[in-house]
């Protein structure tokens, strides 16, 4: 006798699929930017979010009394309370901070190689920073690095426009440089490219300075390089036309599954 609560199964229904995710949006724009660059032979190196006061500011030539070593601009850690935590950093006797910058990766790779090499460190990065449309207290920076005997701004221009011209797939994408003051590089400039018929802040990059390269034992007479550094929030909100970096971060399925 057949069981009357028990359910039949039609066998021949068609199973209901599992919906397949994708990669995230930054995560997209990362890889899209490490392929452009690694195509013009930067390496793509890697390094720790915790980080020490000498990586973060002090090879780079960021002074004591410079704002960003001020309470109300980095997140500043307890050390003893990650002591066991860190026993791969060097300098770990320094106080430790959330990186605010991924310039550290330059430094420790400079430590560990000699020139001439060209590089890109994309990463997280944490400021202290009042959220809005435009701020974020964690984003994503992508910074490059090249050393050699001659490069100079001519080579620096040339492959930001590049870079800029084939992550938008856009070849009429101009750019132009504007004198600005960063610690690490001298001289330094804030680079603006042509989009669209507007001029927009894109990155900020300059000569490395040369007291960055002796700090590295490198002599400033023989190698120079320049650096630069840009926001991957910022090049994919431009691309997708997104007005508020906080849908980045906000987990919201129906934002996300555009992209």
């Amino acid at each position: 006798m057949a069981d009357k609560n028990k359910k039949n199964i039609d066998v021949t229904v068609p199973g209901k699929k599992m919906e397949r995710g994708h990669l995230h949006p930054l995560t997209q724009a990362m890889d899209k930017a490490g392929d452009i660059f690694q195509s013009m032979g930067f390496e793509v190196a890697d390094g720790p979010e915790l980080e020490t006061e000498y990586y973060n500011f002090d090879a780079l030539n960021i002074p004591a009394d410079h704002p960003a070593r001020a309470m109300q601009d980095t997140f500043w850690l307890r050390q003893n309370e990650l002591k066991s935590q860190i026993s791969n950093l060097k300098n770990n006797e320094k106080k430790l901070l959330l990186r605010t910058h991924t310039s550290s990766v330059q430094i420790r790779y400079m430590e560990r190689n000699q020139p001439p090499f060209r590089i890109i460190s994309p990463g997280r990065v944490f400021r202290m920073e009042a959220t809005d449309a435009t701020h974020e207290t964690q984003f994503y920076q992508i910074e490059g690095l090249m050393v050699d005997r001659k490069t100079n701004l001519a080579n620096l221009k040339a492959v930001i426009k590049i870079f800029l011209q084939r992550f938008f797939d856009d070849d009429n994408i101009d750019i132009r440089f504007r004198a600005s003051y960063f610690p690490f590089v001298e001289p330094g400039v804030e680079v603006d490219m042509k989009f669209k018929d507007k001029w927009l802040e894109i990155a900020g990059a300059g000569m490395v300075h040369p007291k960055i390269l002796d700090n590295m034992k490198l002599d400033p007479n023989e190698w120079q390089g320049f650096a630069f550094g840009m926001s991957v929030d910022r090049l994919a909100m431009i691309k997708h036309k997104i007005d508020d970096i906080r849908l980045f971060y906000s987990g919201d399925l129906r934002f996300l599954k555009q992209f």
